[in-house]
């Protein structure tokens, strides 16, 4: 007899990742340029196998993958290991840490970890203690050289950060919300983002793995949680069941759309520079305004505002300096960017 459905379910998906995890070092070593001799490995070094790490806060969406890693990595010649991170935003989080790391090492993970963080006040709470967790795990990624790290996002969690975008009017790459790979060399990989919460859950009961449920979620300080608790609900209750399936449809539609954008971008960039690399007004008049807007987002991040500042008022903002010019003034942007139009270029650069 074969494990139970959503345990089946959980494990496949995460199978699939780690897959594309090899495939993915495979095809790096491959066009990887010769190296010079190595000194003397020891066995132990030689066989060493690629590492792949569970970031995991307890919950069942963490502890459901956890449980897969430790199940499916081994069996493709891979290591499995765990980080969870302490935001020591509550009373006793250091405890409900170490109380993980307890259950990481029962599931045979390891190396296990807890990583305590310091959350700042930057964008919010909850922008603040996610910037403050992708650090830890992006320096224990580093520290043990993991191949991948994977991250618990569900189908909901996708719906729900398609709203929040929504919200913000920030544009299709908002509406894409989470990819399945992101970070640097594709080190985050979420396998879950086709699978609804209570699947993760409902393996987790049947594995009779405990978990822990964060008061948090269900805090309706936090906007998510609201959104969760609140706006999800009364949505499927006006449009009917499957608004989570359709809203995570659209995610991967937009993401799509967006991705080709970005390309066209990025090859029109090229035609719209003057020969000293200054951005000419009346040829990027004449691109389309996804692909216009684009390239000016692009120019003011490289000349130092920070990408999670920039909103699409901004860059309206900028884009009158080329479609609806009267002689307006220089705009001023995030981290002390400064955009002018200037004998018909459109400069931007520290102010």
């Amino acid at each position: 007899m074969g494990p139970h459905p959503a345990v089946a379910a959980i494990r496949l998906a995460v199978r699939r990742v780690l897959h594309d995890v090899l495939t993915d070092l495979q095809r790096t070593s491959e066009n990887a340029p010769p190296r010079p001799p190595l000194p003397p490995q020891s066995p132990h070094e030689q066989a060493a196998s690629p590492l792949v790490l569970v970031a995991c806060s307890g919950g069942a969406d963490s502890m459901a993958l956890a449980s897969a890693l430790a199940f499916e990595a081994p069996k493709l010649g891979m290591r499995a290991g765990g980080i969870t991170v302490d935001h020591g935003l509550q009373p006793g989080s250091d405890l409900r840490a170490a109380e993980v790391v307890v259950r990481l090492t029962a599931l045979g993970l390891t190396p296990v970890e807890s990583a305590a963080v310091d959350v700042g006040r930057d964008g919010g709470p909850e922008a603040a203690a996610r910037d403050a967790r992708y650090a830890a795990l992006d320096a224990a990624a580093e520290r043990h050289s993991a191949a991948a790290v994977l991250l618990g996002h569900t189908r909901d969690d996708q719906a729900e950060t398609v709203l929040l975008g929504l919200a913000r009017g920030s544009g299709i790459r908002s509406l894409s919300g989470m990819a399945a790979t992101s970070g640097v060399a594709g080190r985050y990989r979420r396998p879950f983002l086709h699978l609804d919460r209570q699947t993760a859950r409902k393996a987790c009961m049947v594995q009779s793995l405990p978990v822990w449920d964060d008061p948090h979620n269900a805090d309706p300080a936090y906007t998510r949680s609201r959104l969760r608790h609140e706006g999800l609900p009364a949505l499927e209750k006006a449009l009917g069941k499957g608004v989570v399936e359709a809203l995570a449809r659209t995610a991967q539609l937009s993401r799509d759309d967006a991705d080709a954008l970005d390309t066209w971008a990025a090859q029109a960039e090229t035609t719209v520079r003057d020969a000293t690399g200054l951005l000419e007004c009346a040829k990027l008049y004449a691109l389309p305004p996804a692909v216009r807007r684009r390239i000016v987002r692009r120019a003011a991040i490289d000349a130092g505002a920070p990408a999670g500042s920039l909103f699409a008022r901004h860059i309206e903002e900028v884009d009158r300096l080329i479609t609806g010019w009267r002689g307006q003034g220089a705009i001023n942007l995030p981290g002390k960017v400064v955009a002018q139009r200037q004998g018909g270029r459109l400069v931007i650069r520290q102010g």
